[in-house]
Parts: C-alpha cells; structure tokens; sequence
C-alpha cells in the first residue's frame, strides 16, 4: 500500500510542469514553421500574381488589334506593309513558361524571364508574327508593371517590369 501511495505523490510530484514545457516547446516549433511557411508562400503569392497579370496582358494585347489607335505615321505603316494586323485575327495564347534565370546583381531581384506560346492559323507572314509577338510581350510588361505599381521605374517598353522580389523580361512569343 504504501508503494503505491508513494508512487502515485512521486509520479505527481515528478512531472510538474511537464506540459507546459511540452507546450512551449511545441507552441515555438509551430510559430518557426509557421513563419518559414507565410515567407515561401509569400513570393509563390507573388509570382501567382505576376502570372495572372502576364495572362492578363497577353489577352490584351491580342485584342489591341481592334481598339488601338494608332499614331498616323504607324497606321500609315500598319496599313501599307502590316495590313493583316489593324483587323481581327483568332489568336490564341497557348500557355506561359516562366524560367526563373537566379538573382540578378544589377537590380537586386531575382530575374524571371516569360515566354509566351500562340497560335493563329490566319498569319502566315514572318514580320506579321513577330510584331504582333511584340505587341503581346509589351502588354505582358506592361501589365505586370501596373499589376505592382511599378510603371515609375519602368522605361517605355516596361522592359523589364518589377514586381517587389522579381524583375520580369520576355523572349519572343512562340508561335505554334
């Protein structure tokens, strides 16, 4: 009887405190890996939304066919050698690859360079395809660069466009 009492006051005695520690250590191991967590989820977040505004202008700029205006001197070009591109045309953006090309001294970011995949059974011509690409990867950058505010350090062509941890560059569009 009395090795029993004495086991039970002794098992009592023995593990004060136990669950508090226990609980400390567990509360602190959850805030680390939670902390680790909301960073990478933070710049996926980011590149999720750079992604979405890359769509976003690559839509647009296939649409800009019908609802650009042109200066006069570049309609009169459109008009003369680039005929095909001032009407409609059934563009499709097939998909968008993202490389990611490492940190960048320069800028301080990581580079991200975009490619962009279209297909258009209606152009045929060469110089067609590629101004057309043109106006898509401007309007990707552009997009981008207005998605984060980040027009104000942009030159022009928006090339490259910024985002917070990321600068953004396209290659030319694929046409497939």
């Amino acid at each position: 009887m009395d090795f029993k009492k004495n086991f039970k006051e002794g098992f009592k005695k023995d593990f004060k405190g136990q669950i508090t520690t226990e609980y400390l250590l567990f509360a602190g191991f959850t805030l680390i890996l939670v902390l680790f967590l909301l960073s990478y989820l933070g710049d996926e977040n980011e590149l999720n939304v750079a992604m979405s505004a890359a769509r976003s202008g690559a839509l647009e700029g296939i649409i800009m066919d019908d609802l650009a205006i042109y200066p006069e001197k570049s309609f009169k070009e459109y008009e003369i050698t680039k005929k095909r591109l001032i009407g409609t045309s059934n563009i499709k953006i097939i998909k968008i690859e993202t490389q990611n090309q490492g940190y960048d001294d320069r800028y301080g970011k990581v580079k991200i360079q975009l490619k962009v995949y279209a297909s258009c059974y209606s152009l045929t011509k060469k110089v067609d395809k590629d101004s057309l690409g043109d106006r898509i990867n401007y309007n990707v950058r552009k997009s981008i660069s207005n998605c984060f505010g980040t027009e104000n350090i942009c030159n022009d062509l928006y090339n490259p466009a910024f985002s917070d941890n990321y600068f953004f560059t396209t290659a030319d569009v694929k046409w497939v």
